[in-house]
């Protein structure tokens, strides 16, 4: 009966914890071993036989027959070995089955718990074989606790976690949520094996359009690079190996449909799909979008690539904060500036200025400069480089001389940039003394335009209806005296008027013009 449920129970376990009958046998016939060892001392002469299809299990422990017992669990006495074997003799051995009650209670505890811990051992074993293989894959799983901010994932046999660094900003997972996350690792602790999953790697972001994009996942379509900053903005460098097929349209898909699904799944985080192109400088230019680039300027000794352009175009060039910049350089691979015309001249002005050659230093011989030449070295930054002794090595000069040369160098390249830095404190000088200039031309312009139209709007209109409305009165009296009477004196009196009349609007007209002024 005991040996019915100790078959059965291994046969549960094999399926419980994912790994063979044969593994759990081996397992139990171990800690059949250590038992047999806790309860006689050695396990040396124990022999145990497992039959797996019927459930028999038989234990042997083998001792030599002897005339005296020295050593009860080795040596047996010849009348106990005839009880066992009917044709035992002295000096050879017999084999005694030990019943599995024999083993006792403390020694089959002793023997279960070596069996779970094996199982344990070998379960631990297997899940790190197993997503250790999907390192770089896309696991599905479900939130099962939030500790520290951290998420406990459970994939079903295992569990993983998401740290809090791996998540993208601003998404929140609560428990019983499903969570699709990338394998980053899989580690060995004394724990077992702990899988890190992420949804912040470059990769994740890979491995979604792989998932969306069928032209991606059939190989036609190729993702170059990736680069991200997580949950903010992304970019994808793609190619097709098919002419007939367009790279770009494919990853966007109709209407949009298939980028979409993966900016949703990123938290709304944009992306920038980019052709990409064997040119470092065309893939640059590329890369840039929405900046229009003029000019590349590479670089190779210091895999530097300057990106020369508009005024106008250069905040998009470089983005908020430098971000399209970094994302640049992380999707070409190289060292990545964004500079203006003017900005890019100003540089070159200043790295020409700055430069020294080594036929200027006061101890520069021909010889010397000859030698300095062989190896690669023509200005006072390329000399600075060295170090006296290494300098010595690698030109075959003395190094006595070459600290002098060093120090030659060091003394005028600081002199150059003292003067460099003089000169540009002088522009700036000038310039702001410009701005200032211009500044007030301005606001004296805006003040003459502003008194100009005052003097226009002087004069009120009721003013000027009213004088209008008073020289027509002293004209229809006019008019009256003369129909009514010739007299001399009439006239003159209504002349007189008049005039009275006359010095009265110039006389508003002064005013008026007293109030302009």
């Amino acid at each position: 009966m005991v040996q019915e449920e100790v078959i059965e129970a291994l046969g549960q376990i094999a399926r419980e914890k994912n790994v063979s009958v044969d593994l759990v046998a081996d397992t139990l016939e171990f800690g059949l071993l250590s038992a047999a060892k806790k309860k006689f001392g050695t396990s040396d002469n124990i022999d145990i036989e497992m039959d797996i299809n019927t459930g028999k299990i038989s234990i042997w422990q083998h001792k030599a027959v002897v005339e005296e017992i020295e050593d009860p669990a080795l040596e047996i006495t010849l009348e106990e070995a005839l009880s066992v074997d009917s044709d035992a003799e002295i000096g050879e051995g017999v084999a005694d089955e030990v019943p599995f009650t024999a083993f006792g209670r403390m020694a089959i505890q002793s023997a279960k718990q070596i069996l779970v811990q094996r199982i344990r051992e070998a379960e631990r074993e297997k899940i790190y074989e197993t997503y250790s293989q999907r390192i770089g894959e896309i696991l599905i799983g479900t939130a099962q606790q939030i500790s520290r901010r951290d998420v406990i994932v459970n994939l079903g046999r295992a569990e993983a976690a998401l740290p809090y660094n791996e998540q993208i900003p601003r998404e929140r997972f609560r428990p019983g949520d499903t969570v699709r996350a990338y394998v980053k690792e899989v580690l060995r602790t004394v724990k077992g094996p702990q899988i890190i999953l992420s949804r912040t790697h470059p990769g994740f972001l890979h491995q979604l359009f792989q998932v969306e994009v069928p032209e991606i996942f059939d190989g036609v379509v190729e993702i170059k690079a990736v680069a991200r900053e997580p949950g903010d903005r992304a970019k994808i460098a793609v190619v097709s190996s098919d002419d007939r097929v367009d790279p770009v349209g494919s990853c966007v898909g109709p209407k949009g449909s298939r980028v979409q699904a993966v900016v949703r799944e990123l938290n709304n985080e944009r992306i920038d799909i980019i052709p990409w192109a064997a040119d470092p400088a065309t893939f640059l230019m590329h890369s840039l979008s929405p900046a229009e680039v003029n000019r590349v300027v590479i670089e190779d000794d210091a895999h530097t690539m300057t990106a020369i352009v508009d005024e106008d175009q250069l905040s998009l060039a470089i983005g908020r904060g430098g971000q399209n910049a970094r994302l640049v350089a992380q999707l070409t691979g190289w060292r990545v500036e964004a500079l203006s015309e003017d900005q890019f001249a100003r540089r070159e002005e200043e790295s020409e200025f700055l430069r020294v050659p080594t036929a200027d230093l006061p101890s520069a011989t021909e010889a010397l400069v000859v030698a300095l030449s062989a190896a690669d070295v023509f200005t006072a930054e390329d000399l600075l480089a060295y170090a006296a002794a290494d300098l010595a090595e690698a030109t075959g000069i003395e190094v006595g001389l070459t600290a002098d040369l060093l120090d030659e160098a060091q003394d005028a390249s600081e002199t150059r940039q003292t003067s460099w830095d003089e000169e540009m404190a002088r522009r700036a000088e000038i310039e702001a003394e410009k701005t200032r200039l211009a500044e007030e031309a301005a606001e004296a312009e805006a003040e003459t335009e502003s008194a100009e139209s005052d003097e226009d709007d002087s004069t009120p209109d009721g003013e000027e209806s009213a004088a209008m409305d008073a020289t027509e009165e002293v004209a229809e009296q006019v008019e009256a005296a003369e129909e009514e009477s010739t007299d001399e004196d009439a006239t003159e009196e209504v002349a007189e008027q008049v005039d009275e009349a006359e010095q009265t609007d110039q006389s508003d007209e002064i005013d008026d013009s007293s109030q302009t002024e």
